[in-house]
């Protein structure tokens, strides 16, 4: 009986030493806990504007965040936040899109969005950031099936918008080419790229360093024709 009592309290302390935790295995357990709860918080903040028959967040439902968060829907800021959910449709958001952007940005609630717009528009900013951001841009804006190109009148109201405070002459210039030249009715990414690189790379307003013969759009050769004889 003695034997038997021994070899029962072994087991349970056998037993006992199994379950036992690390702290490593405690702060693990502590951080899935804190991110289930924090992404609980951004999938209800996310159906709070989201449209209840399609489930995802319209127009009507961004115009309603951009209000609480006090923030015009044509601020720029807006297209950042898009951006970085890596939003595909224009002026909608998939729950998927919503919790990769706030996720990331760590904002589980209208305040904190608000609170971090800033340190994004930053991030943004940042050189390798704004080339993939411009180009996030373009084709932000094509929201129709198979399009490659837009018209003249959006894209100088997104040149504006994105490139504006970054290039302010040469994108004021370039905006009044566009809207009194004939030849072009559209723009396409090749074009609205060749324009980023042409505001980086050349001398405004000389157009010293500009050479026709080198790889740059037709567009753009062009538009120095029209500026070159609009200062003479």
């Amino acid at each position: 009986m003695r034997r038997s009592a021994s070899k029962k309290t072994v087991q349970s302390n056998s037993t006992t030493a199994s379950i036992t935790f690390s702290p490593t295995d405690l702060f693990r357990s502590a951080s899935s806990k804190a991110s289930s709860k924090e992404m609980e918080r951004i999938d209800n903040l996310f159906y709070s504007y989201a449209n209840r028959s399609s489930g995802i967040i319209d127009p009507e439902g961004i115009e309603t965040l951009c209000s609480d968060m006090e923030v015009d829907h044509t601020d720029v800021r807006i297209l950042m936040l898009a951006w970085k959910m890596r939003a595909e449709k224009q002026g909608y958001f998939t729950l998927e899109e919503w919790r990769r952007g706030l996720k990331s940005l760590r904002a589980d609630t209208v305040n904190k969005l608000k609170k971090v717009l800033l340190e994004l528009e930053k991030e943004v900013k940042r050189p390798t950031n704004f080339v993939d951001f411009y180009s996030y841009a373009f084709r932000y804006c094509l929201t129709e099936e198979k399009q490659k190109s837009i018209d003249i009148e959006s894209i100088c109201q997104l040149l504006d918008l994105v490139l504006g405070s970054h290039f302010r002459a040469q994108v004021d210039y370039f905006i009044e080419y566009l809207k009194i030249q004939s030849d072009y009715k559209v723009i396409n990414m090749d074009q609205w790229m060749g324009f980023y690189r042409f505001c980086n790379e050349i001398s405004f307003p000389d157009f010293s360093n500009y050479d026709p013969e080198l790889a740059w759009p037709l567009i753009l050769d062009n538009f120095v024709e029209w500026m070159r004889a609009k200062r003479t």
